[in-house]
């Protein structure tokens, strides 16, 4: 029917969660039409009257928003850890609307996390297959050549996975430590790590400088901003 949408999709445009977590959540039983708890995300609805989530109801999707965070090092990429560590929500500031993380940065990385509440734009910009650019700066101990970053753009694999093309330069070098720059479009779990490691190199330091055409520039440790609503606009019309 004209109008309509799947239910896994409005909830993510609304900020409830990403597309795959409103998927576990209708398989938990935590979602509910009517009072009927809802057994498939396929489930097509032109609004999202009548929904509830955890009994409560779902608010109608406000604007979307994109926020750039500098993440500081030593914090989580959730909003809760077992284990106690400190995560990015207990380092953003009051009065914020309900955030998601673009992409994660692992516990010892920094720099820009872009962070919004609509899950639609948060999936489109995660996706490979949108080729959005990420870029980082690595200071790592051990010797590599430039002829061996430059093979990188070739892809490579290592313990079976495989990471595509990256654009790595050697920025400088101060006896055995070297500082590179790396850009990539896939963002695996520790890419960067993994394959410096699979160089000879250890990490010392990883910053994500850039997602796209926002970067962490005028950013510190630990501070926020909000991408201009024309300059986000123009931005989702060039991922089409």
């Amino acid at each position: 029917m004209d109008g309509q949408q799947r239910i896994a999709k409005l909830l993510a445009r609304a900020g409830v969660a990403s597309r795959r977590e409103i998927e576990r959540m209708i398989a938990e039983g935590r979602i509910a039409l009517d009072g009927e708890k809802l057994t498939t995300p396929a489930t097509l609805l032109s609004d999202l009257s009548g929904v509830t989530v955890d009994g409560k109801p779902v608010r109608p999707a406000a604007s979307t928003r994109l926020f750039r965070f500098y993440k500081p090092l030593g914090t989580i990429t959730a909003e809760r850890d077992p284990k106690g560590r400190a995560t990015i929500y207990d380092r953003l500031p009051a009065g914020l609307p309900r955030l998601m993380p673009v992409g994660r940065l692992d516990f010892m990385t920094e720099g820009l996390l872009l962070l919004t509440n609509d899950g639609e734009l948060k999936r489109q910009l995660e996706l490979p297959r949108t080729g959005v650019e990420r870029t980082y700066r690595a200071r790592a101990y051990g010797r590599v050549s430039q002829a061996q970053l430059e093979a990188l753009a070739e892809g490579i694999t290592i313990d079976g996975i495989h990471y595509g093309s990256i654009n790595a330069n050697l920025e400088r070098r101060t006896g055995t430590n070297c500082w590179i720059e790396m850009s990539l479009t896939e963002g695996k779990n520790r890419e960067v790590r993994r394959v410096l490691a699979h160089l000879g190199l250890q990490v010392s330091r990883l910053i994500r400088t850039a997602y796209g055409p926002f970067t962490i520039e005028g950013l510190e440790p630990g501070e926020i901003d909000e991408v201009a609503e024309g300059r986000l606009d123009a931005f989702r019309k060039s991922l089409r």
